[in-house]
């Protein structure tokens, strides 16, 4: 059991306010950040409880914090509007110390969620509907939580910073950790040709021109839970990343994603290219929670940042491939620089259809 056994988390779940006595305590997902098990008891609901990963999150108080915050505030809203409150947002479960988690003697963090019934997730989104539906996911997300203004800990300081990414790319040049800098001149290339672009654009948030807001950041469809009779988009889920950025990266990272019909780690590049259907469907679901929320720079700025979260995580697998594989899990060793490639494939796609994402996006807010 991912290193755990049964006696070990039922000790573990007793620590929490479940009103009834665990039945059993069962592995769930493949846990490559965090380890997570379903905990059935006798006779109340079911829960989620799961082992933080404190090296990924080295604060996690400050992370169940953001969660609590964010939840209640949601819940609040959902109470408000006649919702079932349990379906509408995560509901986290206090230990019996009236805790957000529980830490045990090992060090390890836990927390611990209820479970939601009758809900369906999807591993990846294979068709424009479902491209649709996780647009729904997020936009819906980040609507309920447009008026939220307590403040959030910056659980992952200089997330999507490019500017510290070029810091530590900068770095990353000089120190030559693997000897590779002298045969990746092509690469670093497309590094430096659009740098100052990058840079100008993270300028808008530093100036405010972009303002901040709440937000997701790991916006996978797998990350949204829906209705499983209607479909209908229920919640987002794992909210160990929310915090204050622009709403552009959300967006931005889900169409890296999306919209990519081949693999991140494709060796044929041919088969890697921006689809234009899976833009428009997720754009739409998003816009229908957001179209009237966004500021008219946001909505100008969608688009190109497909283009910026893409050109980040080029510039991050090959800052790691240069590092000599220290960051990504790699399955052979020239796994990062394929990742590299297969990424930049996928941003001159982007680059190229910038114009019609554009015109699909002035053709979804009219």
């Amino acid at each position: 059991m991912d290193g755990f056994n049964e006696r070990f988390l039922r000790q573990i779940a007793a620590q929490f306010l479940l009103g009834s006595e665990t039945a059993s305590v069962t592995p769930l997902g493949e846990g490559f950040i965090n380890d997570t098990f379903v905990v059935k008891t006798l006779s109340g609901p079911s829960y989620i409880l799961q082992r933080k990963n404190h090296v990924i999150f080295p604060d996690v108080p400050q992370m169940m914090s953001n969660i609590e915050k964010v939840t209640s505030f949601i819940r609040a809203k959902a109470v408000a509007c006649g919702e079932d409150p349990a379906r509408a947002t995560l509901t986290v479960i206090r230990t019996v110390d009236n805790a957000l988690y529980y830490r045990d003697a090992r060090g390890n963090y836990w927390a611990a969620t209820l479970f939601i019934p009758s809900a369906i997730s999807y591993d990846r989104a294979s068709s424009p509907l479902l491209a649709l539906k996780g647009g729904e996911g997020l936009g819906k997300f980040q609507a309920l939580l447009a008026d939220f203004n307590e403040p959030l800990a910056d659980t992952l300081p200089g997330f999507h910073n490019i500017k510290l990414r070029f810091s530590q790319w900068d770095d990353a040049l000089a120190r030559d950790a693997a000897g590779r800098v002298k045969s990746l001149s092509r690469e670093m290339s497309w590094i430096s040709e659009r740098r100052g672009q990058m840079e100008a654009l993270w300028s808008l948030i530093e100036n405010g021109t972009i303002p901040s807001r709440v937000t997701h950041n790991d916006t996978k469809i797998s990350n949204f839970l829906f209705d499983k009779e209607t479909c209908s988009v229920l919640c987002a889920i794992d909210l160990d990343t929310v915090m204050n950025s622009t709403v552009l990266n959300d967006f931005g990272d889900a169409m890296r994603s999306y919209t990519n019909t081949g693999a991140e780690d494709d060796t044929e590049l041919t088969r890697v290219s921006m689809s234009m259907e899976m833009f428009e469907a997720y754009s739409r679901g998003y816009m229908h929670y957001m179209g009237k929320i966004l500021t008219d720079t946001e909505v100008e700025y969608l688009p190109l940042w497909a283009c910026y979260i893409t050109y980040e995580q080029v510039l991050r697998f090959l800052m790691d491939y240069i590092d000599g594989d220290t960051y990504y899990k790699i399955k052979y060793p020239e796994h990062n620089l394929v990742r590299t490639r297969a990424q930049f494939a996928l941003l001159q796609s982007m680059e190229k259809h910038l114009p019609q994402m554009k015109d699909a996006m002035e053709r979804i807010i009219s």
